[in-house]
């Protein structure tokens, strides 16, 4: 039997505005969803779905029909103004989430004499984050390797930027050293892109088994990537310029990396 919510103090509706941080979304092991094709995307990738939030007011397009089946009792009818309290996009679509998270190791990435790993040093804003996946998965990339994160993987800012494809993407958690040691021992060539000392990143050969190495717009890379990249790369800019936002970079060096790989085909 389908369960309905109508009042805000509901301990359900309570715990899901809890999962909107970090901490709770820990310790439950919980993340939340908001949207359609967020939520179809998840359950596309074999993500375990928890409970789904339904309010046919806002669906307009009876677009729950097109999802998978679901056991009644893990369908939840909330009213209106329950929904629009929990859920956090601003054109809510009436369907809402709650799924295990998946966490990945080195040792998951699948390696291939093309590969593309992009590396993600200190990256702080889930929007940035967010948008960086689709690029990567309109990329090709195998992995995003995530080096001394600031912020949770699972953010749902970082869900909404990525559009769901997040839950198409393979995302690591390591440490500098050992990101380095697995790309060494894997004869992976690491180019880090900097503003000094370093290439244009057309004038360096993308092909084979490479990872872009990007820090965040504020501090770049640390010291130790600079001087344990294999190849420094820039983007020459115009002006008094001296950093583009994080995600514009990956996609300018990804797509150049692809151009040289479709050359060598």
């Amino acid at each position: 039997m389908i369960k309905n919510i109508s009042s805000f103090n509901n301990p359900i509706i309570k715990n899901l505005l809890k999962l909107t941080k970090a901490r709770y979304r820990k310790e439950q092991n919980l993340i939340i969803i908001d949207g359609y094709r967020e939520i179809q995307l998840a359950l596309q990738n074999n993500y375990q779905l928890v409970q789904l939030f339904y309010c046919p007011d806002l669906d307009n397009k009876n677009k729950i029909k097109e999802l998978p089946e679901l056991a009644p009792d893990k369908i939840i009818k909330l009213s209106k103004a329950v929904f629009n309290k929990v859920c956090y996009k601003q054109k809510a679509d009436g369907l809402l989430a709650t799924v295990h998270p998946r966490y990945y190791s080195l040792t998951d990435i699948k390696l291939n004499s093309n590969l593309i790993i992009l590396v993600l040093e200190n990256v702080e804003k889930p929007g940035n984050l967010g948008a960086i996946i689709r690029t990567a998965v309109a990329g090709g990339v195998s992995a995003i390797i995530i080096n001394d994160h600031q912020t949770d993987i699972y953010n749902p800012n970082t869900i909404r930027a990525s559009e769901g494809y997040i839950f198409k993407q393979t995302l690591i958690s390591a440490s500098v050293t050992e990101t380095i040691a697995w790309l060494k021992e894997n004869k992976i060539k690491s180019f880090g892109a900097s503003t000094s000392q370093a290439k244009n990143y057309t004038q360096v050969d993308l092909r084979g088994k490479i990872a872009l190495v990007l820090g965040s717009e504020a501090q770049g890379l640390s010291l130790q990537w600079l001087k344990s990249a294999d190849q420094l790369i820039k983007i020459p800019m115009l002006s008094q310029m001296d950093s583009l936002n994080v995600s514009v970079a990956a996609a300018i060096i990804l797509f150049e990396a692809l151009r040289q790989k479709n050359i060598e085909k």
